[in-house]
């Protein structure tokens, strides 16, 4: 094989896995499968890991033959995909409960609390789904699924620079944006971290609560700059 061909066979990318369930449950029965496939897989998660994850493993475990999983998911990234959708939604809820306008206007400790409220509550979350922690390493660490958590931060980022655009109107929306979505990272990533260090909780959440509270409250344009360093004789 010529070396430019071969060139060009290797560096093409591999076919992404479908991430779309074949079928929905339209009966009650078929919906009990659907559900029961999930639990299953969620557990299974937590149980052995990704690596070892996979549909035979969880038809096992379901009772189930394989025709009857793959009736519903063609593979096992659908069923992480399903799992990630769920996850993302249940920590997408807790923003609103702690990000409101009023939070905004109570300055930089009620910006802190209601930070670290948020942060605590998406772990908590977490921890309330089976197999969450699983979840969302999958999400991160499994290319074909990327693209779930992406969408979801891409749309909590989108309602959050709303907000800030209410609460901040003379500042460039763009600007904005960028926090927005560097603050939504900043939370799923302080998530993570907690999961993955012995680490006080509630000190990293209030922690990483005022880092962001204190970039937030600089952003208004009435607000004083920075004070500058005597000079030097």
């Amino acid at each position: 094989m010529p070396i430019a061909t071969r060139a060009m066979t290797t560096s093409r990318k591999k076919p992404q896995p479908s991430l779309v369930a074949k079928k929905q449950p339209a009966q009650q029965r078929a919906t009990e499968t659907y559900e029961r496939i999930l639990e299953v897989t969620a557990q299974t998660l937590a149980d052995v890991g990704i690596e070892r994850l996979s549909t035979n493993l969880v038809c096992e475990r379901a009772g189930l033959t394989p025709p009857a999983l793959y009736r519903y998911f063609p593979n096992k990234y659908a069923l992480l995909s399903e799992l990630g959708l769920r996850l993302m939604q249940a920590q997408n809820e807790r923003v609103d409960r702690h990000m409101t306008l009023e939070v905004f206007a109570g300055g930089l400790e009620a910006l802190e609390q209601a930070m670290e409220g948020l942060i605590l509550d998406t772990y908590e979350a977490t921890v309330q789904t089976v197999g969450g922690v699983w979840i969302m390493r999958a999400l991160r660490a499994v290319p074909a699924l990327q693209q779930v958590r992406l969408a979801s931060h891409a749309a909590v980022t989108k309602e959050q620079t709303k907000l800030l655009a209410q609460a901040f109107p003379d500042v460039n929306p763009a600007e904005l944006q960028l926090v927005s979505r560097i603050v939504v990272e900043l939370v799923y990533a302080t998530v993570e971290l907690i999961f993955d260090e012995p680490l006080d909780v509630k000190a990293v959440a209030r922690t990483v609560a005022g880092m962001i509270a204190s970039h937030l409250t600089r952003i208004r344009p009435d607000a004083a700059p920075p004070r500058k360093a005597p000079a030097r004789r």
